[in-house]
């Protein structure tokens, strides 16, 4: 399979606590711990990146699935939420998508987002791995 695009980042200090920044220089950033998890907050964090690329990439698959269904989607976002868990084995996260769909009744929105999900490379990604809830606005 061809690769269409590859970027690489480097994580350097403390991991959370750290810095990270993208081979081209893009992304430039301290990372810090949260303040919800007992640090000093005021910078980005891991969960935040992972939230703000798996948004990105569901809105885009949300958009391909409305166009090759010969709709046209406009003011839709999409929302993820990532929470930060804890069991016997250590920390996992989990993904809650959420689509704000104007102008799509609930029914066409509903198939429209599980469609997405199984198109969007970040779904397929940790998909059996993560436990995402879809919901829509």
């Amino acid at each position: 399979m061809p690769i269409v695009y590859r970027t690489s980042a480097v994580s350097s200090g403390d991991g959370r606590n750290g810095h990270i920044r993208t081979g081209d220089g893009d992304l430039d950033l301290d990372l810090v711990m949260p303040s919800a998890q007992g640090g000093p907050g005021g910078a980005t964090n891991p969960e935040q990146l992972f939230a703000a690329g798996y948004a990105g990439r569901s809105h885009s698959a949300l958009k391909a699935t409305a166009r090759a269904d010969g709709l046209t989607l406009t003011d839709s976002t999409v929302a993820v939420s990532i929470g930060l868990n804890k069991n016997y084995d250590g920390f996992f996260p989990d993904v809650s998508v959420t689509a704000d769909l104007p102008g799509i009744d609930r029914h066409t929105g509903q198939e429209l987002l599980d469609q997405a999900h199984q198109r969007c490379p970040y779904s397929k990604a940790t998909r059996g791995n993560l436990d995402v809830q879809l919901t829509l606005a």
